[in-house]
């Protein structure tokens, strides 16, 4: 085992596991922030979405070992107050039926709109296309990302 240091949500963490221990059982077995989930374990649903320095990743995939110096935001270190302009477009839209999926779509959309803070339907579909909704809310997801991008300029 080995002690690794991460910078997540803007704290200090420490962690000493195996360096192939991937991120989202780090998070959530060792650090106690279990609002990352795990879906499928393969980085094809999008539920363990975080930020690594801003981009979108699959953390049930990526071995703490791989995250180096990099900042990690989970979903509670997206705002302090849940006030994120897609947070508050996720409640206005009232998107959430399960709320399984919720976590990584917010995320994958907060990554999505700092890249491309206008984008087209096709755009929002195609960057949301990753992430899965076993409830089906992808009309109500696709909606908020729009409201989002109202917000966030």
């Amino acid at each position: 085992m080995a002690l690794f240091k991460l910078s997540i949500n803007n704290r200090a963490y420490s962690a000493e596991v195996e360096g192939d221990t991937p991120l989202l059982w780090v998070l959530r077995d060792n650090l106690g922030l279990v609002g990352t989930k795990y879906g499928c374990g393969i980085a094809q649903c999008g539920a363990c979405t975080v930020h690594l320095d801003g981009k979108a990743v699959r953390s049930c995939v990526l071995p703490v070992s791989a995250v180096g110096k990099a900042k990690v935001t989970t979903i509670e270190g997206l705002s302090e107050k849940g006030d994120h302009p897609v947070q508050k477009a996720w409640d206005e839209v009232d998107v959430s039926q399960c709320g399984y999926c919720q976590a990584g779509q917010i995320m994958t959309a907060a990554a999505f709109l700092k890249e491309k803070p206008k984008p087209t339907e096709e755009e929002i579909v195609g960057a949301m296309s990753g992430n899965l909704c076993r409830c089906g809310t992808y009309h109500r997801i696709r909606e908020a990302v729009k409201v989002a991008a109202t917000k966030t300029n």
